[in-house]
This record gives C-alpha cells, structure tokens and sequence, in this order.
C-alpha cells in the first residue's frame, strides 16, 4: 500500500506564492510517476501537472505553464508544486496522485493512489 500526504495549503493574497509538497509512504518503490490536480465544488477534478520518475518529462495544463513548477525528489519520496502568481481561479483543493507507471499522464484514472487534498485559497 502507498500512502500520500500533501501539505503546504493556506490562505494567499493574488499574485502570491504556495509551495506544496506531497510525501509518499510503505511501498514507495512501485510509484512511477506523480500527478497534481485540483478540483473546486461543482466541477470535475481537472489536471494540474504531471512529472515522470525521473523528473525528466513534464506536463501542465495550459492555465497554469510559466507560474506553477513540479519537481520531485525520489530519496524523499517527495514531490512539489511551487506555485507563483496565484490567481484566484487557482482556488481548489489541491490532490497528490501516484502511478505505477512510469510515464507521465493527464487523466485521473491513469493514477492509482491518491492523497486527501490540502485547500488553496487565494483572495483578490
């Protein structure tokens, strides 16, 4: 079993700056690559960005490219989302997900552990 934990979540004024991060447990050595997504009520949970286990392939959306950025670090099986110049359509919560694949993916259904979700708000 793998557990995911995302932290970070808070309170920001627009134009701010977050960093997330979401740490992996138990069997950490079948996650391949790693998932964020975001979802506010009402609508569907949509894709943020995905990085794949090397860190060497990554995907936005197109809403968030130039002001959010994944990275990962395996030894701490830990992965970020740094996101800068918030805006409040960036309100969501905000979800950790993990694959067993490697490759780099965009759909919900392609992860397969998921964490509890951290709340961002950002006020105008």
């Amino acid at each position: 079993q793998v557990q995911l934990v995302e932290s970070g979540g808070g309170l920001v004024q627009a134009g701010g700056s977050l960093r997330l991060s979401c740490a992996a447990s138990g069997r950490t050595f079948s996650i391949g690559a790693m998932g964020w997504f975001r979802q506010v009520p009402g609508k569907e949970r949509e894709f943020v960005g995905s990085i794949s286990y090397n860190g060497q392939a990554i995907i936005y959306t197109d809403s968030v490219k130039g002001r959010f950025t994944i990275s990962r670090d395996n030894a701490k099986s830990t992965v970020y989302l740094q996101m800068n110049s918030l805006k409040p359509e960036d309100t969501a919560v905000y979800y950790c997900a993990a694959k067993v694949g490697q490759l780099i993916a965009s759909s919900p259904t392609q992860y397969n552990y998921w964490g509890q979700g951290t709340q961002v708000t950002v006020s105008s």
